[in-house]
């Protein structure tokens, strides 16, 4: 534990439990600061990771209501867990739950509620059996989740199992509150690794049932239909309470250090850039495309003009050193909510990360989607089609088919022309969808309201 601190025992203490992967984490944390932040004399967090992550994270900044506790790491390491998930996703659901049990019994003061990523299912069972109130985060948008939950009608429509090459183009339109999608814009459980998991995510969602709470890291008016249908359908509260992304610590000055990566200052880069000229490029922290792909994605956007800053992870310094010049700038890392929301950004290309997605609507910036696997392929079609705030890179889903530096740059110089009108209305739209992003957060928004409301739910006998 980092905090010798002695709490009452009457403050509210909450356990959060994420699931061990970037994007889960850091969702998971942005919800305790806000939690946190709202009632810092009231509340106490307990945020749990395995001795690993707090290695990664430990030093990170954050209130003094939100202290770590540790597991032992008893799942593989998060710097090979890409290379065999369904062994990662197997070793979550099967080896924590017995070191958080224990970890429960030490921790003081007693526990008020716990907060839990949807796929660490075993938590809710784990809050059932000690009388302690579980809510469920789920992490991705509420479609994804009404896509599981309802599941059995793609059974019985003869949707699943099929094969995708031959039907994919087959409309799912019966999913109650969810826009009318293709086969192939579904998560990627018809094929590859995602078929390995499916069963487990499945389980996960199901039982969710049992939890006392659902929340949504999504904002209440950008998937309205949806959530209404769930919030309908399940007997507990449903709370959208996004975005859970850092827009908190905006007003922050960085230190010199963030902005000096590899001795750039990327900061002072795009000071020097013309309004809305520069592509942010990012694609995730977990999967990556093949080596072949991101050649073509290099010669691409050198061939393009465009100026772009793309966030390049260590293991692409070959790829870092091509990239050189004078329109391009590449790190290994960028503070990406507080470069999405700089002036000379235009647009972004992106993996449809749902953490991502949800800081481009936040910043009012047009997006390229490049998804590789899980929801990140009806996360694209949500801002192609559904909300027209961008474009897709490829036209179909995987690994497979190369988008070529032609295509590439093509579509980067037309994506980004700000003189065309077709961009235009979509940077319009982009703006719009801001406005509703940011209407939530600020007092009496939808987000800040369910905020308070599920604080009230949990804070009950621990008012002061």
């Amino acid at each position: 534990m980092d905090s010798a601190k002695t709490y009452p025992s009457t403050v509210c203490h909450v356990v959060a439990i994420p699931y061990p992967g970037r994007g889960h984490i850091n969702a998971m944390m942005n919800l305790c600061k806000l939690l946190a932040l709202k009632r810092p004399q009231h509340i106490l967090l307990t945020f749990v990771v395995t001795e690993e992550w707090l290695g990664f994270i430990g030093s990170d900044p954050k209130p003094a209501n939100i202290r770590f506790a540790t597991v032992p790491n008893v799942i593989p390491s998060e710097l090979g867990r890409a290379k065999d998930w369904l062994a990662f996703v197997e070793a979550v659901t099967t080896k924590m739950e017995a070191p958080y049990e224990e970890l429960l019994d030490r921790l003081e003061p007693p526990v008020t509620a716990i907060v839990a990523d949807t796929y660490v299912g075993w938590a809710i069972g784990v809050g059932n059996r000690r009388n302690i109130p579980v809510a469920s985060l789920w992490p991705m948008p509420a479609t994804v989740f009404s896509v599981f939950h309802h599941f059995e009608l793609l059974v019985q429509h003869g949707h699943f199992p099929i094969e995708m090459s031959e039907r994919g183009d087959e409309l799912v339109d019966y999913i109650p509150g969810v826009s009318a999608m293709r086969i192939v814009d579904l998560p990627t459980f018809m094929h590859g690794d995602g078929r390995g998991v499916l069963h487990r995510v499945l389980e996960y969602v199901s039982v969710v049932s049992k939890a006392q709470y659902l929340l949504f890291n999504s904002v209440q008016e950008l998937e309205a239909e949806v959530i209404d249908t769930l919030k309908a359908e399940l007997p507990f509260p449903v709370y959208s309470i996004g975005p859970a992304i850092p827009y908190f610590e905006l007003q922050k000055n960085s230190s010199v250090t963030d902005d000096h990566i590899h001795g750039v200052n990327y900061f002072r880069w795009l000071d020097c850039q013309p309004s809305g000229s520069v592509l942010y490029v990012s694609l995730g922290s977990f999967l990556s495309v093949s080596s072949a792909q991101m050649n073509e994605i290099a010669s691409g956007l050198g061939d393009s003009g465009v100026r772009y800053l793309w966030v390049l992870r260590k293991e692409n310094d070959p790829l870092r050193d091509a990239c050189a010049g004078d329109m391009g700038l590449v790190v290994p890392w960028c503070d990406q909510l507080k470069v999405l929301c700089h002036p000379s950004i235009g647009g972004f290309w992106t993996h449809c990360g749902w953490n991502s997605v949800l800081e481009a609507t936040f910043a009012g910036v047009p997006m390229l989607t490049f998804p590789i696997f899980w929801d990140q392929i009806p996360i694209s079609k949500w801002i192609v089609e559904d909300r027209k705030v961008g474009w897709r890179v490829k036209k179909d889903v995987g690994f497979k088919n190369l988008v070529t530096r032609e295509e590439i740059s093509k579509l980067v110089k037309r994506f980004m022309d700000q003189k065309s009108n077709e961009g235009n209305e979509m940077r319009k739209r982009a703006k719009e969808l801001q406005e509703v992003c940011r209407g939530a957060i600020v007092d009496g928004g939808s987000s800040e309201t369910n905020l308070d409301a599920f604080i009230k739910d949990i804070s009950k006998g621990h008012d002061h």
